[in-house]
């Protein structure tokens, strides 16, 4: 494969099951080695297209090639990919190593190296010594740790995950995206992983797909979705957004000028203005973008006096709902809780900063 030929391409991708139309017109790519996501809500098409890759859905339409070869009529068990899904689907009844293993039944190696190409598998998911355990005796995480284990040790081209994080608590949900990150930098191959979670999309992947309805809304690295989506509809479901109506007073020299409701005017960089789709215009902004000040606080961004209206406190960090000076907009900020910063409470007057450059207009 040559080093600029993509791993996974999709051209003009259409998927039909009856009157549904589940995959409308994809046309991606997926770079050799890359952490890639697929995300949306339920129902948007993401499973399905993980799907067409593996070779467990026929497209109805369109083309997909993996490592530069058409996909067309190779079945499943053919292609350079192998799945790790939703309920792992390890067998109960069989040992650790029994049930990473599985996939070399066939394989013309002799056992001492099958039992080595095992070991090895084991070692890299963190389970050395788990060998002879039984494998419903493991824990979630455990579980997981082997059906990749069972996955990797085939050395595919590209590994698919089928939201294999959902099943775990919190704590262990996070533990597991590091080390999911570290296992990709590690084996080098490509990972493409379905996630309807919008933070573990951000937390793990090189390019992310944000997907409504069958079709990519947006396809970015995590900074570039979470500052600059080009849609209300990407910002809105990634992460947390204020929208504030506003006015488009000119668009003119590569610079829109608005009127934001409780902000006043304010000039925009073509940067912060993705092309329009026929919405309310609006403009967004994140809550760590605003800021509050504390008494004798000074700063060189813009102001505007506000009202508390809610309080919601999370340990590291603080959450106000906030009235802006005199109008009926509120907006969501964030403060990190230091040392020495007191808690503000509902009904204080506050005086909130913002930046002209955190603003992205949608029309």
């Amino acid at each position: 494969m040559s080093d600029n030929q993509p791993m996974i391409e999709f051209r003009d991708v259409h998927k039909y099951y009856g009157d549904y139309h589940a995959l409308r017109g994809i046309s991606a790519s997926i770079r050799a080695g890359e952490f890639f996501s697929l995300l949306g809500p339920s129902g948007c098409g993401k499973t399905t297209l993980l799907r067409t890759i593996a070779g467990f859905e026929d497209i109805s339409t369109g083309v997909v090639l993996l490592d530069g070869k058409d996909m067309a009529h190779v079945p499943a068990n053919k292609r350079p990919t192998n799945m790790v899904f939703q309920s792992y689907a390890i067998f109960p009844h069989l040992t650790v190593e029994e049930n990473v293993g599985f996939g070399l039944r066939r394989d013309p190696r002799s056992k001492e190296d099958k039992a080595k190409a095992v070991a090895e598998a084991l070692e890299m998911v963190g389970l050395k010594g788990y060998g002879k355990r039984a494998a419903h005796a493991l824990s979630g995480g455990q579980r997981q740790r082997v059906a990749l284990a069972r996955a990797l040790i085939l050395k595919p081209k590209v590994l698919l995950l089928d939201e294999p994080l959902s099943a775990l608590d919190k704590k262990m949900r996070e533990q597991m995206q590091v080390e999911l990150i570290k296992l990709q930098r590690q084996v080098g191959i490509t990972f493409v992983l379905v996630t309807h979670d919008q933070e573990e999309a951000l937390v793990m992947s090189d390019r992310i797909a944000v997907m409504f309805e069958g079709e990519i809304a947006q396809l970015a690295d995590p900074e570039t979705l979470y500052r600059r989506p080009n849609s209300r509809k990407v910002a809105d479901f990634i992460g947390t957004m204020n929208f504030i109506p506003c006015e488009v007073l000119s668009d003119a020299g590569g610079q829109v000028e608005v009127e934001a409701k409780g902000l006043g005017r304010v000039t925009l960089a073509a940067d912060q203005c993705p092309p329009g789709k026929g919405e309310e215009p609006v403009v967004g902004l994140r809550p760590e973008t605003l800021t509050l000040l504390y008494p004798g606080q000074t700063t060189t961004e813009r102001t505007v006096a506000g009202v508390v209206d809610e309080v919601i406190y999370f340990g590291d960090m603080t959450y106000y709902d906030v009235y802006l000076g005199g109008t009926d907009v509120e907006v969501r900020l964030s403060m990190r809780n230091v040392p020495g910063r007191p808690i503000l409470e509902v009904g204080n007057d506050v005086e909130v900063a913002w930046s002209p450059s955190a603003l992205v207009l949608f029309r």
